[in-house]
């Protein structure tokens, strides 16, 4: 397996020591919501054949792993930048502007010139090409790269699989016990309420797999 940038064919290619980000791992952001972040200070990343500015105010969700793996890969870590690059190149897929096998291709670079483990990008960018599927975009393409998913997927899995469900089992069943307390203190609530009485605001539990 070998990494590859920007498939696009270009005249011209820059040295390996050239490829990454020229500013370092070094990125701004300020939060949004509870999900997302917004880039403060625009970078650049320098591709095989291209460089590419993320601008300022993107926004970004850093790594979007499920729930159930962050305890694998975090959202956010050696890889941030790349994964600020990915959003912001998967935004220009939506716009028609970039192709998204290309965008994965050049996350999987990124992560490279980042120091980022081999197994540990590959996974990364296996997990992307199977994201890509949602999207009519995103699956033009996908069988060039499917056995190479496909291969990853079935070694990966199997390691994967059991921790994974025992935290989603863990999260059902945590999501449970704060219904449990909820619903009294929300019935309370509602009985003060209607008698006049001050109350404080109960907030209601939420069950979600992504962070």
């Amino acid at each position: 397996m070998t990494d590859v940038g920007d498939s696009r064919s270009k005249p011209t290619s820059v040295p390996e020591e050239s490829i990454g980000f020229p500013g370092g791992p070094d990125v701004d952001v300020r939060e949004v919501d509870d999900r997302h972040w917004s880039v403060l200070r625009p970078f650049e990343y320098q591709a095989e054949r291209e460089r590419y500015t993320v601008p300022k105010g993107e926004r970004t969700d850093f790594a979007s792993v499920p729930r159930p793996l962050v305890w694998f890969i975090p959202t956010y870590g050696r890889y941030t930048k790349a994964a600020i690059l990915h959003d912001y190149l998967c935004r220009l897929v939506r716009e028609g502007k970039f192709d998204r096998r290309d965008a994965d291709g050049i996350f999987r670079q990124a992560m490279r010139s980042s120091g980022v483990p081999f197994l540990r990008r590959w996974i990364m960018w296996a997990g992307v090409r199977w994201g890509a599927l949602i999207t009519s975009q995103g699956r033009q393409g996908w069988l060039k790269d499917a056995w190479q998913v496909l291969l990853i997927t079935v070694v990966v899995l199997p390691i994967l699989l059991p921790a994974a469900s025992v935290i989603v089992l863990t999260l059902l069943v945590w999501h449970l016990a704060e219904w449990a307390i909820w619903l009294p203190l929300a019935a309370a609530g509602r009985a003060r309420a209607k008698y006049g009485k001050p109350g404080k605001r109960v907030n209601q539990p939420t069950l979600t797999f992504r962070l």
